[in-house]
């Protein structure tokens, strides 16, 4: 199924009933030997491990959970350019998206309450490649940025809620 395809499907589904465009997914993580962590992706039956470096404790088996958030931005920017060069109609050979975060571990460590455990800073750098101009190429990037959930995650507070089951 292309993208315009899916694009259109979702449309007509959610034109037709507004409460098919409410999603959601679900995750659940378990901790390993050390600091791995098993990720067990519901429903779709995926699994991810995550640990740390050893610098920071870990065994180094895979991505720390901040190397994912990374990826995480990165993958949903690469998704999000070509479902709206789809269907925004813009011909598009190639992405390229390169994500880099810097992280001050006094907050992480509890060495200083004045610092956040987050990011400080990230920085997405995205390469386009095809025949379009670049006017044509700053509009897709506008709407990307506009619409890639997981860069609005990054952007703007989400109400979490946490709890001791």
């Amino acid at each position: 199924m292309s993208l315009t395809d899916v694009i259109e499907g979702t449309k007509t589904a959610v034109d037709a009933d507004p409460r098919n465009a409410a999603v959601s997914f679900s995750v659940a993580n378990a901790l390993k030997p050390g600091t791995a962590t098993q990720v067990d992706v519901r429903v779709r039956d995926h699994t991810l491990t995550v640990d740390e470096p050893a610098a920071l404790g870990g065994t180094d088996t895979s991505a720390n959970p901040v190397e994912y958030a990374l990826a995480a931005l990165g993958s949903c920017q690469v998704i999000t350019y070509q479902f709206w060069a789809a269907k925004l109609g813009v011909p598009l050979d190639g992405v390229k998206v390169t994500v880099d975060g810097d992280i001050d571990l006094h907050g992480f460590f509890g060495f200083s309450e004045s610092t956040r455990p987050g990011f400080g800073d990230v920085r997405v750098s995205v390469e386009l490649s095809g025949p379009a101009g670049a006017e044509v190429y700053e509009d897709l990037k506008r709407q990307v940025d506009e619409h890639c959930p997981v860069l609005d995650l990054f952007r703007n507070p989400t109400p979490v809620k946490t709890s001791l089951a």
